[in-house]
């Protein structure tokens, strides 16, 4: 299993919008190989930004990485400059392998 995960800083006041721009975005992963699934997290609020996580778990790093260089990746992301307003700067990107 290998885990993908964005932490997104989301500007105060804006998270209705951003949670309903998420809700209605396609994501073009089901029928991926390797896909398994898909979550959108919040986490804590600050004065400044609420922080969200996005999560995508694979089969492998392999499976992923096929993914981000397909058709599918390019249709998921190809207007992710549209709501720039939302955002305190660029997702964070982590990925986790499976140990246990």
């Amino acid at each position: 299993m290998f885990l993908a995960m964005n932490r997104f800083k989301i500007v105060k006041g804006k998270e209705e919008k951003f949670e309903k721009v998420w809700k209605e975005r396609d994501t073009h992963l089901e029928g991926v190989k390797g896909f398994i699934s898909f979550n959108l997290l919040k986490g804590k609020e600050t004065d400044d930004y609420s922080l969200y996580a996005s999560h995508s778990i694979w089969e492998s790093n392999v499976a992923f990485v096929n993914w981000t260089k397909s058709e599918a990746f390019k249709l998921a992301h190809k207007n992710a400059g549209i709501h720039s307003d939302l955002y305190l700067g660029p997702p964070k990107l982590e990925t986790f392998d499976h140990i246990i």
